[in-house]
């Protein structure tokens, strides 16, 4: 039951966890890559998961603050004594083999157990997605071992006064061969997964086509960065319309200079292509995106603080309806790789720079 409350609150706490970790991890993936593989999604996502359980399942269950005392050996530097306590506190006996099954369900056993399973798929992530050598994995293994067992050494990194379970270095050296026994399980089965260089290979191919997530990305990357620059300038310079000033700078000037790329399409590798009279139709597309998407809504957002009366009926459940479906129905479009009528006007197309 006690391994129950770790894993449940792993599994609880996940979709935070990877709610955080997904931006960034989109924006490197589209910037290494020009896109997303689902098997690196699968992997990265598991990792993220396993890494949270084997983490809860050596804090948890959390004592109470009053029953965490100091206690006498919370630190053992011995290697090896869970063997002479695997004979003393057990009922094996050697002689009578009726005890050895018995003997395997007893805690001093599967205790031990547990901390060689616990880092088992450490050792196959390491071989198999992260390419270290035994070497390296041996290395890692210890030192995630290690960073536990000083987890528990400190009491929670001082939150308690004392530890409230023991230092056992017999945990390093079984947490270590875990990671071990993993690297050579993994050998068995990397022959049926596709490898790295594959992943990678498939992902680089498929970046040189600008998916519609891609372009979504790089529509609110740049309204990001956009507004850091904005922020940053507008705090050193009070100049009046500095926010059209800055707007010209970045969605104009800086793409002009980087051959239609904003700083947003440098960085996920996208600039925009037109089919003639490129700078003159750049200007038309970014003061139509700027209406478009923000001054118009801003508008309707007025429109429903100064009006009045029988008007409200109609006015107020329009606006709403098109604020609501209207705008996530060019995200919609956008995930079909479907090119939204202003980029069709003006004969603009993505263009994928990855290499």
């Amino acid at each position: 039951m006690s391994y129950l409350i770790p894993i449940r609150t792993a599994i609880i706490l996940f979709p935070l966890i990877a709610l955080l970790f997904t931006i960034p991890f989109i924006l490197h993936q589209y910037h290494k890559y020009g896109s997303i593989h689902k098997f690196r999604v699968c992997i990265i996502y598991s990792f993220i998961l396993y890494m949270m359980v084997i983490y809860f399942l050596v804090i948890l269950p959390l004592p109470k603050m009053e029953e965490v005392v100091y206690q006498e050996g919370m630190i053992r530097l011995i290697p090896f004594t869970f063997i002479f306590d695997f004979l003393r506190e057990s009922s094996l006996v050697i002689s009578e083999p009726s005890t050895y099954l018995l003997a395997l369900k007893e805690p001093c056993f599967y205790t031990v157990l547990f901390n060689i399973l616990m880092t088992v798929p450490f050792g196959m992530y390491l071989r198999y997605y992260f390419k270290c050598s035994l070497k390296k994995t041996i290395f890692y293994s210890f030192l995630l071992s290690l960073f536990f067992e000083l987890t528990q050494l400190t009491g929670l990194y001082y939150i308690y006064p004392y530890p409230y379970r023991f230092f056992d270095v017999d945990d390093l050296l079984m947490n270590t061969l875990g990671g071990i026994i993993g690297y050579f399980f993994m050998g068995l089965f990397k022959k049926f997964l596709p490898s790295r260089e594959e992943i990678d290979s498939i992902s680089i191919e498929k970046g040189k086509e600008v998916s519609g997530l891609r372009r979504i990305t790089l529509f609110f990357l740049d309204i990001f960065l956009f507004f850091l620059f904005f922020f940053f300038i507008a705090s050193f310079f009070k100049i009046k319309y500095i926010g059209l000033f800055l707007f010209f700078i970045y969605y104009i000037f800086i793409p002009t200079i980087l051959d239609g790329k904003t700083i947003g399409g440098q960085f996920l590798n996208v600039r925009l292509l037109f089919s003639n009279h490129s700078f003159v139709r750049s200007i038309i597309r970014i003061l139509f995106l700027f209406a478009y998407y923000f001054a118009f809504p801003y508008f309707l957002l007025c429109l429903l603080g100064i009006t009045r009366g029988i008007l409200n009926i109609i006015i107020y459940p329009t606006i709403f309806l098109f604020i609501l479906f209207f705008y996530p129905l060019h995200i919609f479009l956008l995930l079909k790789k479907k090119r939204l009528f202003y980029d069709k006007i003006l004969g603009v197309s993505y263009l994928s720079t990855i290499q």
